[in-house]
């Protein structure tokens, strides 16, 4: 897709345990923030927060990591503590797409992508229509990586417009 750019400066929301940090730095991204409640270790070139990202002073925090720049690259891989109950759940994990595309729409720069996980239901239409102005593609994609029965998709919105 690419996602992923030499130069990217990108936020990582729910970094732990570190694979798109990881795949970040296979890839040359300039500079990396990254924001989970669990501690990412053992994962180099990052700028790591260990804090919730629903914590009120979490987005200024990472701006502030950012020194300045704008990320051509969110990605979010939060997701809620599951309870079993599939509406709940899917409705726990939208509150958190929500907030972190809210973070991308106020810090992305011209041209800049998000991507975030979803679970079974997909996107609700009231965000997609948020969002659909201000890219020129979204889609949904369920990575090779992501076991046949898992409920797992991302969210891809590429080429950010103010």
């Amino acid at each position: 897709l690419g996602l992923i750019k030499k130069n990217t400066v990108a936020v990582d929301l729910g970094a732990a345990p570190g694979g798109w940090c990881q795949v970040l730095n296979e890839k040359n991204a300039n500079h990396i923030v990254a924001i989970d409640l669990i501690e990412v270790t053992d994962v180099p070139n990052i700028e790591f927060i260990q804090m919730d990202f629903t914590d009120d002073d979490a987005p200024d925090t990472l701006i502030n990591m950012l020194g300045g720049r704008r990320p051509n690259l969110v990605l979010s891989d939060m997701a809620p503590n599951t309870i079993g109950h599939p509406k709940t759940d899917h409705l726990r994990t939208m509150a958190l797409v929500e907030m972190a595309w809210d973070f991308a729409l106020n810090t992305l720069e011209d041209g800049g992508h998000f991507v975030a996980k979803v679970f079974q239901g997909g996107t609700g239409a009231e965000l997609m229509a948020d969002m659909k102005p201000h890219f020129e593609k979204i889609k949904h994609v369920k990575p090779k990586s992501s076991r046949k029965g898992s409920p797992e998709t991302y969210l891809v919105a590429l080429n950010f417009k103010r």
